[in-house]
């Protein structure tokens, strides 16, 4: 939203309604700090869906602000012009439905799982009252989110595909090459060492036992991995332990800094079960590394298999994976050739783009409504917190903005 937001402010006069703003500059914003409560997520979410709509409603009724059109990424609000969407949680509820099940999972997990169960199905509630209701638009970052709406809300019309986006100055070939061997140096890498990454939270659905599998067939190599981001590590490490990799395998903080650890990689290794449009594998392919993902993400629509990186249709597929790491790490010209056609294509994917095409879109809302005699006089762009794994400390954020003349 940050991105977008700067791009945004030249054609909008942007309102803002947020707990917290970062990395967008107040003097191109108008900030409507909303009060955060502490707690665990589930109530502090409840209270900034109540919240926002009780902020909107006071400013428009005493200050006159009424919006040309309100956005909002995620299940923010009942009153949406336009509903970005990043994942469908109905589609999510089904496709983890075992492991969302306590007879499944140590007792010490219950508490987290009970208390992930209802926030899901609270938004998987919210999400059949939203996108059920015509009137309004919605974007989808990728064609499958299309097709998982359509399955469960029977929701065809005025659903448009944004893809997502990377930087294209704080990702890119030249900054890994200059940074690589200090990075490789700072997380231990020897030299000759073909070194796997794997980005993100919930490290079952990013396809890590897949990846674990593949490693262990193909031992003769010298391979590392680097896991980077939150999850339960115990089980993983016992069985990285029963695999007799635990020499090679090593889990990492999340940093601000996520270039480093594209610069010290080798090739990205993504085979996820499920991911509406996952960004490490675009940002990994924007500094110019192989890229190996599933079918099952997103992001997968806009790799050629074979060429700008692989694409296993079965992410549970260990063996396919473990042939196709080998091929990698035996065949240098293979990955300097998908390297360059994958930075490629990462190019084409600029926030320059996405704004653009969010921007045309709100113009036509906005058009739309004026047609159907709807007031024309601000416009609003909301921002929430992310919809997706339950973050740490997680905070409500929001944003809204004016159109200008």
């Amino acid at each position: 939203m940050a991105e977008q937001i700067e791009r945004l402010a030249d054609d909008y006069e942007i309102h803002l309604y947020s707990s917290v703003v970062r990395d967008v500059p107040l003097t191109k914003v108008f900030w409507h700090r909303l009060p955060a409560l502490p707690g665990p997520h589930l109530f502090t979410y409840c209270w900034w869906f109540i919240a926002n709509h009780l902020w909107r409603s006071w400013d428009r009724r005493f200050r006159s602000l009424n919006y040309d059109l309100v956005f909002s990424p995620g299940i923010n609000c009942l009153d949406a012009d336009v509903t970005a969407v990043h994942i469908v949680f109905a589609e999510l509820l089904r496709s983890q439905k075992e492991e969302l099940r306590l007879g499944e999972s140590p007792l010490r997990s219950w508490v987290r799982l009970v208390h992930r169960r209802m926030y899901y199905r609270l938004i998987a509630t919210l999400e059949r009252v939203i996108y059920t209701r015509l009137r309004s638009t919605i974007i989808v970052v990728a064609k499958r989110l299309a097709r998982e709406i359509s399955r469960h809300f029977q929701r065809e019309q005025d659903v448009h595909v944004i893809y997502n986006a990377v930087s294209q100055q704080a990702f890119n070939p030249d900054l890994c090459l200059r940074r690589r061997k200090a990075a490789r140096q700072d997380f231990g890498l020897p030299e000759g060492h073909f070194t796997l990454l794997l980005i993100g939270n919930g490290w079952r659905t990013k396809g890590l036992a897949s990846v674990l599998h593949a490693m262990a067939q193909v031992k003769g190599l010298p391979l590392n991995l680097l896991v980077v981001g939150r999850d339960d590590r115990m089980p993983y490490e016992a069985f990285i332990r029963k695999l007799q990799l635990d020499h090679c395998v090593r889990f990492l903080e999340p940093s601000s800094d996520v270039l480093q650890f594209y610069a010290a990689s080798d090739v990205y290794v993504g085979p996820s079960l499920h991911d509406s449009f996952a960004i490490p594998p675009l940002e990994a392919m924007a500094c110019g590394l192989p890229v190996i993902t599933s079918s099952r993400n997103g992001g997968s629509e806009i790799i050629t298999n074979g060429v700008d990186g692989f694409v296993l249709e079965d992410p549970r597929d260990s063996n396919s994976l473990a042939e196709l790491i080998s091929l990698l790490f035996h065949n240098e010209g293979l990955r300097q050739r998908m390297g360059e056609a994958a930075a490629k294509t990462a190019r084409q994917y600029t926030w320059e783009r996405n704004a653009e095409q969010l921007g045309q879109l709100f113009r036509e809302v906005i058009e739309r409504k004026m047609k159907l005699g709807i007031r024309n006089s601000n416009l609003e762009i909301r921002n929430s917190n992310p919809q997706g794994e339950i973050p740490r400390g997680a905070r409500n954020d929001s944003l809204g903005a004016t159109k200008s003349t």
